[in-house]
């Protein structure tokens, strides 16, 4: 008999047929009544088990944890809070948990207790939550470009360049540790390494699918990208996926209005999508919202916080009319800020942008037209000579969520950028010859995805929001 999810039983009608359901038990209780989960859905089934047919010693071993297989009627319940429950006629333990060892016993738990036991942490509510959701905004990226005619493209993980300029890479190479050959110089000989040349794990797909956006006109990729920054914080990850847009005869007028549209896109996603596991982030928010001082609490729940985005059109600003703005705030003149903002110049922290969307604009806000220091070497420079076509997109509790620009087409000048940014122009040789044949204007952005998930389900910590993360000193499991 072929088995049913709990989500396929719970979304149909009760008509008392006979089906097999599979899951892990939640809870047992007077040796009759086992709560059962099986993934498909926040929501639990319960079983209804005839004790006399029983010993007591397998009854013994239905414990939390346990892998279970029911075969039964189902049935309109008469208990409270639950529409129907299985009437069983065959009941095994596919798998047993030990009570004594188990550690995901149905109480809280604290999430850096749950984290410390990532390989079970899933069988939680609240993870098992996040990862139905992190699975929904995965399709609904694809969906969002392929509906758009957008091509997928896969961009090395390997690479020999830098795109953010940084060199917080990880190096990837087959020489063992204090074997590697020495040049005359004195220095690595790199190229007597597997790729003849320095090589590293990519920051970015964004130079690579700049090259593929010059012919199928408009692609995004969708893969891991790796930062080798020694920072601990509740935003940071050393291994992360990236969505990255680019979009070949698109000005930074038409790349706002894309990242407009695929932020709401993805939101208005969730809320449909993802109800049931939503409305139980936004409850678990709320509870510990009660648990923290009036003046620490979030002025939005979790959902008023999605509706915000997809019901509030983007303000848009400049960089230099934000800076105006933020100098002359009251926080600024009282000194509430951390940064505080004196000089043109700055780069907005964390606090600056959640006053732009929170206090200000009351809305999400694209801030544009950054200063050219503080970018990339390859955003377009604009007509004043110090300011890029750079944009952010600013979302609350979060800040920036969407980083973009319009590309440097221009070769001359982004060989003068380059040079500022002390790029040997022989190791992207590649990426400056596709100015010189058929050039055009493009633009695209990147979106960190473990960011669009610590927005749409209300995490306060980016750990929380993959599966396995990888941070400093954190590589287990």
């Amino acid at each position: 008999m072929k088995t049913s999810t709990i989500n396929q039983i719970l979304s149909g009608p009760i008509s008392n047929q006979e089906i097999v359901i599979q899951g892990w038990v939640r809870f047992f209780r007077n040796d009759q009544f086992v709560i059962v989960n099986d993934g498909s859905t926040i929501k639990t089934i319960q079983l209804v088990l005839n004790a006399s047919d029983y010993e007591t010693e397998f009854l013994n071993k239905i414990n939390v944890g346990a892998a279970v297989r029911a075969k039964g009627e189902l049935v309109e319940s008469s208990g409270r809070g639950q529409a129907c429950e299985l009437k069983v006629t065959s009941f095994e333990i596919l798998g047993e948990s030990n009570p004594d060892e188990f550690p995901i016993q149905p109480k809280k738990h604290s999430l850096e207790f749950l984290r410390e036991k990532s390989h079970l942490r899933v069988r939680t509510n609240t993870f098992a939550a996040i990862f139905r959701i992190r699975h929904a905004m995965t399709f609904a990226v694809h969906q969002f470009f392929n509906d758009r005619e957008f091509f997928n493209i896969h961009t090395p993980i390997i690479t020999a360049s830098d795109c953010e300029g940084a060199g917080e890479m990880f190096r990837v190479s087959t020489f063992e540790p204090n074997k590697a050959p020495l040049n005359e110089e004195g220095n690595i000989d790199w190229e007597k390494d597997f790729f003849g040349k320095e090589a590293s794990l990519t920051v970015s797909g964004q130079l690579n699918g700049e090259l593929a956006a010059m012919a199928l006109g408009k692609i995004y990729t969708f893969g891991p990208t790796f930062r080798a920054e020694n920072s601990n914080t509740s935003r940071h990850l050393a291994e992360f996926w990236m969505i990255e847009p680019e979009v070949a005869f698109h000005d930074l007028k038409d790349n706002i209005d894309l990242a407009e549209e695929f932020m709401k896109y993805c939101v208005q996603y969730a809320l449909d999508k993802c109800k049931d596991d939503l409305d139980f982030l936004d409850n678990r928010l709320a509870d510990e919202e009660k648990l923290l001082p009036q003046n620490k609490r979030q002025e939005m729940t979790l959902i008023e916080k999605l509706k915000f985005i997809t019901e509030n059109n983007f303000a848009r600003v400049t960089y230099t009319e934000a800076f105006d703005i933020l100098k002359n705030s009251k926080p600024n003149k009282k000194g509430k800020f951390v940064y505080p903002v004196k000089d043109w110049g700055i780069d907005l922290q964390s606090e600056h942008e959640k006053f732009l969307v929170e206090k200000h604009f009351k809305k999400p806000v694209v801030v544009t037209d950054y200063p050219a220091e503080i970018k990339a070497f390859y955003m377009k420079l604009n007509e004043d000579g110090k300011t890029v076509a750079a944009m952010d997109v600013l979302v609350p509790g979060i800040g920036e969520i969407i980083g973009g620009s319009q590309r440097e087409e221009d070769l001359e000048k982004l060989k003068s950028a380059i040079a500022k940014f002390d790029i040997p122009e022989e190791d992207i040789w590649w990426y400056l010859e596709t100015r010189q044949f058929g050039t055009a204007i493009h633009s695209g952005f990147g979106l960190g995805f473990e960011r669009l998930l610590l927005f749409v389900t209300g995490m306060g910590n980016i750990r929380d929001v993959i599966p396995f993360p990888r941070a400093p000193k954190l590589a287990d499991f």
